[in-house]
């Protein structure tokens, strides 16, 4: 079903799908803005763990990280929600604002990302059922496509 916002058709696209892969988890997410891909990736990372939909948004948490190339920022990013949930029992229900600027430096471009999220503390209350160990490299591919964007990622179970 298309959405229509002011003159402009804006077709929803998938949030995220997991692919198959040999040891690990792989998931493709998928977004019309780079700020919506990384998002989509935070939830289709958290919810190999818990169901972010059951999580009561009760806290509050700011994300910001900095990188000097898109695939270092996606890691640095989701890195983060593996920090939050391990140090301060964080458990994310969605990103409510994310932002990613590209600044121009005289040793290259730097990424820099901005991100308020949600959540509520570790259980009782709620199944956490899973426990991603790290974000990796291998095989990440960002990219983007005539609908926006979209990104692939492996991570260690």
């Amino acid at each position: 079903m298309n959405k229509k916002i002011g003159n402009i058709n804006c077709v929803p696209i998938l949030k995220y799908e997991f692919l198959p892969h040999m040891a690990d988890a792989k998931f493709r997410a998928y977004g019309h803005s780079l700020e919506e891909v990384l998002a989509n990736a935070a939830e289709a990372m958290v919810s190999l763990m818990w169901e972010a939909d059951k999580i009561r948004p009760l806290r509050r948490e700011s994300i910001r990280v900095e990188a000097s190339n898109l695939e270092q920022l996606t890691v640095k990013f989701l890195t983060e929600f593996l920090y939050l949930f391990e140090v301060k029992s964080f458990l994310l229900t969605n990103v409510e604002s994310i932002k990613i600027e590209e600044v121009k430096r005289d040793t290259g471009e730097l990424f820099r990302l901005e991100a308020e999220v949600v959540g509520d503390d570790t259980p009782p209350g709620y199944e956490v059922y899973g426990l991603v160990k790290a974000v990796t490299y291998n095989e990440m591919k960002i990219e983007k496509i005539e609908e926006g964007w979209r990104l692939e990622v492996v991570v260690d179970m």
